[in-house]
């Protein structure tokens, strides 16, 4: 199985920002409970690179091969090849930039760019990306995904931004391919407070939703 059909199998990868490193592993193990195989972990754009590319390091080393790894707010290409460096399996962007879609290509990276409007889909597609985030999906509605894929059936679009319970089923049957989900999965205090229980119940919860 290729990393795009992995997220796709997925369904949901979720996305950690700026996780405490002494809560990390804790974290994505919280999420694999509930169903999660796919993590994307990302960059700070005023943050240090290395935070990032340790803990993606610190992930690979703790669960192998049971999670698809990825690094998210790509938008330098510095960025991207140290999450290369670090372990990752493909990239994620909140928009669409040619020469990192085409940087990822030569380093063998699965690319997932951001795109809003049908012209940027079409754009991020035609540059070699295997899949295009719509960004952000949640506040633009189902009913905007479902117009999107009329004319472009033929590009995995994935949901990502204010994806909740609630609007998950409706996105699915517009046609996403997959979710990026943060902090409905796993919020700011429940990480800070080791609840880890309650993030896997919230994966749970999410899935329960997407399968309604």
């Amino acid at each position: 199985m290729n990393t795009l059909d992995a997220i796709i199998d997925s369904r949901i990868f979720a996305i950690l920002r700026a996780v405490p490193a002494n809560r990390l592993t804790g974290v994505a193990q919280a999420l694999i409970r509930g169903g999660v195989r796919a993590l994307e972990v990302t960059f700070v754009q005023n943050g240090r690179l290395l935070d990032t590319a340790e803990s993606i390091c610190a992930l690979r080393d703790a669960l192998g091969s049971s999670i698809t790894l990825g690094a998210g707010t790509v938008m330098t290409v510095e960025q991207l090849e140290t999450a290369k460096m670090a372990g990752a399996e493909f990239i994620v962007a909140p928009n669409t930039d040619e020469r990192l879609i085409a940087r990822a290509k030569e380093l063998s990276l699965t690319a997932i760019p951001g795109a809003l409007t049908p012209t940027e889909v079409a754009r991020a597609y035609a540059a070699g990306a295997d899949a295009v985030k719509l960004f952000p999906a949640g506040l633009m509605g189902a009913e905007y995904l479902k117009a999107i894929r009329g004319p472009m059936p033929h590009i995995p679009i994935a949901a990502v931004g204010n994806i909740t319970e609630n609007n998950i089923a409706a996105f699915k049957n517009a046609g996403a391919c997959a979710f990026g989900i943060s902090s409905g999965l796993a919020s700011t205090e429940e990480i800070k407070n080791c609840r880890y229980e309650d993030i896997t119940q919230n994966c749970k919860r999410y899935f329960g939703a997407l399968n309604a």
